[in-house]
């Protein structure tokens, strides 16, 4: 039998469920009808979302090749720099992490108003998906280095370093044999966190969006403002049949992960 407290959580849960998956639904029913104003007895059509993959195909495809690129540079920067603030800790690399955090306590259209500044006078660089690729970079990259930061303070990172070094490994090999294996889940956790961020962030990318160079979320709200209810809904359910599969599927990867960890 369910005591008193349990029942107010389950409620609190339905309620929080309820609250947030029935405009999800209605967004989506409505993306599915002929007509919204006349609701489901108007009939049930895919028009609406063949019309959004014809006008912001290009969009979908950019968004997820700007997050599978802000991955890779996110990657490639952020683990060695938690790494070498793991194997050096102190004051200077406390002010290093929070310099690198820095960016999320600037509001995205700061951040990319910034960047205009410094790079506006670039016409090719301007115009390119690469000069938002750069603000994804900086606005994500924090999420990066402190998950896998987190995971190496954990771990009595030098000792295992110490042995491996006693073996005859060279500090390229430990990295790779000790260090990366060993922060997996942490890469994993900050990798779904920027792919999600990547996707789904609006401000700056509508700060530095050419109309030629249009991400997900820019695309939305620009088919909310100028296209039929309708069309915006598709658009909604696009954007969550293409994402949610990925991000469940990288959840996945990142609970595996910690679980062999373990």
């Amino acid at each position: 039998m369910k005591t008193p407290a349990k029942l107010i959580q389950l409620f609190v849960t339905l309620a929080a469920c309820i609250f947030l998956f029935v405009p999800l639904l209605q967004s989506i029913l409505a993306g599915l009808t002929v007509n919204y104003f006349q609701g489901v007895s108007s009939g049930l059509t895919f028009i609406w979302i063949i019309k959004v993959w014809e006008l912001y195909a290009g969009s979908i495809f950019l968004s997820i090749w700007l997050a599978i690129s802000c991955l890779f540079v996110t990657l490639v920067l952020g683990v060695p720099a938690a790494y070498a603030l793991a194997r050096n800790p102190g004051r200077m690399s406390r002010v290093i992490e929070e310099f690198i955090s820095l960016p999320l306590a600037i509001p995205g259209l700061a951040l990319a108003l910034a960047l205009l500044q410094l790079y506006g006078s670039m016409k090719g660089f301007r115009v390119s998906w690469t000069f938002i690729l750069v603000g994804h970079v900086l606005y994500t990259m924090p999420f990066m280095v402190r998950s896998v930061l987190s995971v190496l303070t954990a771990i009595d990172l030098k000792t295992l370093e110490d042995g491996a070094a006693t073996l005859g490994a060279g500090p390229a090999k430990r990295f790779f044999d000790i260090v990366v294996p060993n922060a997996l889940p942490g890469i994993l956790a900050g990798a779904l966190t920027v792919v999600t961020l990547s996707i789904g962030e609006f401000n700056l990318t509508w700060m530095l969006h050419t109309p030629f160079i249009k991400t997900l979320p820019v695309g939305l709200a620009d088919s909310y403002a100028s296209m039929r209810l309708e069309i915006a809904s598709a658009y909604t359910l696009v954007f969550f049949v293409m994402i949610v599969p990925l991000l469940m599927a990288m959840q996945w990867a990142s609970a595996r992960a910690q679980r062999i960890a373990l």
